[in-house]
């Protein structure tokens, strides 16, 4: 087996459950494929996740044209830097860029504010720091599109998705100083215990992805423990982060239920009743 053939279908959940982050236009195949495998496996609902304008069109139009998909519309962390101080690597999908200063950020966020308006986006996200790929240089251009992200949620009364990578202390802090909308999700949640506890307390949403399933991922597991069920999502980030055993392969919502067992495993839970429970958080989060 071929680590670029993409995994089996898992068996289906009984009950319907829905993936809060995915990333369909990076997946093979038609739109139409992956929800139809997905549907297979009783994965309901889709929240498809723009990481720059164009895949933010692309997601509220997807959306649209589908009653299973809800779009969230952004400029991920890492894409605010490349607006203003160009990505003369090309490291984005879009390639090489010049740089375009702060008028050319100020022009992106006016038109994720415009999507945004639209009935069928339910969330603004992916959104947050990410000092993983970002030096020191591109700091403040995060965190003014994250502050500006915050404030496009805010205004739209839609979810905020939160992108947090090794910046898990200056997130909380821009929330607490900004003023978190009422409905909040961390993507792909990455702290530790303590850190749910932060984000239990304020009413924000957790979000596991596949890596909950990694070996060295013991940190995520105790965080999922502790975390309220009603404040619990599962995701996909696909086609990344594939759950064990099929890590490094590529991801799929068909693929939740793979992870949504895992987590019931860690929790000391039945799936149905996590599945449930995953679901309706997921309409709430999103109202949809």
């Amino acid at each position: 087996m071929s680590r670029t053939d993409a995994p089996p279908l898992p068996e289906p959940l009984r009950v319907p459950v829905a993936d809060s982050h995915t990333h369909l236009d990076m997946q093979d195949g038609t739109v139409e494929e992956g929800l139809a495998r997905a549907a297979a496996v009783n994965v309901t609902a889709v929240v498809q996740v723009g990481c720059d304008v164009k895949g933010s069109r692309w997601a509220a139009e997807t959306a649209a044209a589908h009653a299973s998909v809800h779009a969230s519309v952004a400029l991920h962390p890492n894409e605010a830097p490349r607006i203003v101080h160009g990505d003369p690597d090309g490291s984005a999908r879009q390639g090489v860029r010049e740089p375009g200063g702060k008028a050319a950020l100020d022009e992106a966020l006016a038109e994720i504010d415009a999507l945004a308006a639209l009935d069928h986006v339910r969330g603004v996200g992916e959104t947050g720091l990410d000092y993983f790929r970002t030096g020191p240089e591109g700091m403040a251009a995060q965190e003014e599109s994250f502050r500006a992200h915050i404030e496009i949620a805010k205004r739209h009364g839609k979810a905020l998705v939160i992108h947090d990578r090794d910046a898990h202390a200056d997130v909380l802090r821009i929330l607490a100083d900004a003023g978190a909308p009422e409905r909040t999700v961390f993507h792909c949640y990455s702290g530790d215990a303590d850190m749910a506890r932060i984000c239990a307390a304020a009413g924000y949403f957790m979000s596991f992805a596949g890596n909950v399933t990694f070996k060295n991922a013991q940190p995520l597991r105790d965080a999922l423990a502790v975390a309220p069920t009603e404040l619990v999502l599962v995701e996909t980030d696909a086609p990344f982060l594939t759950p064990a055993p099929y890590r490094g392969r590529p991801n799929a919502p068909y693929l939740i239920p793979v992870t949504l067992r895992a987590m019931a495993e860690v929790r000391g839970t039945d799936e149905d009743a996590l599945a449930a429970a995953v679901y309706d958080n997921t309409a709430r989060a999103f109202d949809f």
